[in-house]
């Protein structure tokens, strides 16, 4: 039998530190090893796979496009692209829609149709108001807006224009906003940051200084959008309406999709700002139109508030239970379960010997972000796991 893993490391480059388990196929919320065990899987593609594993309508939809047309390019109209253009916008409160390959590229695009908003609006005005922990992307510009020195460390200097304030922190942000300041960038809840959900009314107070000092509003969704937290959108929670929004993950339900939304007033692109060679190519935007017209046709949001409030209420017995286990946060199926101790990793690597994956969001605390389709009965069985865990320590 085949060794992946030593091949892996003789031929890959040797950036992430993988679990030591190789996937070979997934159904649902289930996954198989090379070795034929069976795993739940709550990591989820880090919240990409919302219909889970090999869901009959994205696996379909794939199919059935591949053996259309993969790609032409941008320089000619394609039916696919304008479908899911079409089904995002008429299910946002955007109004335009550029389509990329990843997250990073969607914040990419989003911080240069800012950058071009402050151009044309601002007096050239080109500083975006980022938030420290916060998670933007891998790219040069997505690693400089993250709020996290230890990810643009290695790659200094990196490009300049972005000042991190504190999240949940609206002085801090007045405080920060110049002459040069042309949009504030946001997670409606930050993922990658240990899922730091804000307090009430601070995305309105947000919102009202943009609209007041005509400053754009950027919401980087590409983790809490497509149903992650109990609505198709996560701004939906908070009442606000930003002017430009980043998707990905789990738009593409697996395939890699962005996308980069933005109200008419804001979207000031001229021709030739912007491309992509791949963006919005037929096969990506197949698979993105079955992902998102599956979440709304089996009202996937309701179904995620629902067995969200079921895990919050099982996480929360674990912290009764466990003096090990300091808080519950998040909302939906992006939830973290923190610790007192940095014990995260432990729990992660226990919980793959009794077929569990998580991931350890933060030294000191475990993420859930299952597929969208995950049962009350599956997530009871995590965090049974969870609680076996803990109770053996």
């Amino acid at each position: 039998m085949t060794d992946w893993q030593e091949l892996e490391s003789k031929y890959y480059m040797q950036l992430l530190t993988r679990v030591p388990l190789t996937i070979v196929r997934g159904s649902g919320v289930d996954v198989w090893d090379d070795q034929g065990n069976q795993y739940l899987d709550f990591v989820g593609g880090w919240a990409s796979d919302s219909l889970g594993h090999s869901h009959p309508a994205l696996v379909s939809a794939i199919q059935e496009q591949a053996a259309t047309l993969i790609l032409t390019s941008n320089q000619y109209f394609t039916v696919p692209q304008v479908e899911l253009a079409q089904l995002l916008v008429e299910n946002s409160c955007l109004d335009r829609v550029f389509l990329c390959n990843s997250g990073a590229e969607a914040v990419e695009g989003a911080v240069k149709l800012a950058r071009r908003f402050g151009k044309k609006r601002r007096n050239g005005a080109g500083e975006i108001i980022t938030a420290l922990n916060s998670f933007h992307g891998r790219t040069l510009t997505t690693v400089a807006a993250t709020g996290q020195p230890h990810y643009q460390e290695p790659y200094a200097p990196v490009p300049a224009g972005f000042v991190h304030v504190p999240y949940n922190d609206f002085e801090a942000i007045k405080s920060a906003t110049n002459d040069n300041t042309c949009a504030v960038m946001l997670e409606p809840v930050q993922g990658e940051g240990g899922v730091i959900v804000p307090d009430e009314g601070y995305l309105e107070e947000v919102r009202s200084w943009c609209d007041k000092n005509g400053l754009l509003l950027i919401f980087d969704e590409v983790q809490t959008g497509i149903g992650r937290l109990g609505k198709l959108w996560g701004y939906e929670l908070s009442g606000v309406e930003p002017d430009v929004l980043a998707s990905a993950k789990g738009l593409g339900g697996g395939v890699p999709v962005g996308a980069v939304l933005a109200k008419e007033d804001a979207a000031v692109f001229d021709f030739g700002d912007h491309g992509s060679t791949f963006g919005g190519n037929p096969l990506a935007a197949a698979a993105g139109t079955a992902v998102v017209q599956t979440v709304i046709n089996e009202n996937l949001p309701e179904h995620v508030a629902n067995v969200g409030e079921h895990l919050t209420k099982r996480l929360y017995e674990l912290d009764d239970k466990y003096p090990a286990v300091r808080e519950v946060r998040g909302m939906g199926l992006l939830q973290a379960l923190a610790f007192h101790e940095e014990i995260g990793g432990e729990v992660m690597e226990e919980a793959l010997k009794r077929s569990l994956l998580l991931n350890r969001v933060r030294p000191d605390a475990i993420r859930f972000m299952p597929p969208l389709i995950v049962t009350e009965e599956q997530i009871d069985q995590a965090v049974d796991v969870i609680d076996e865990i803990l109770k053996a320590r």
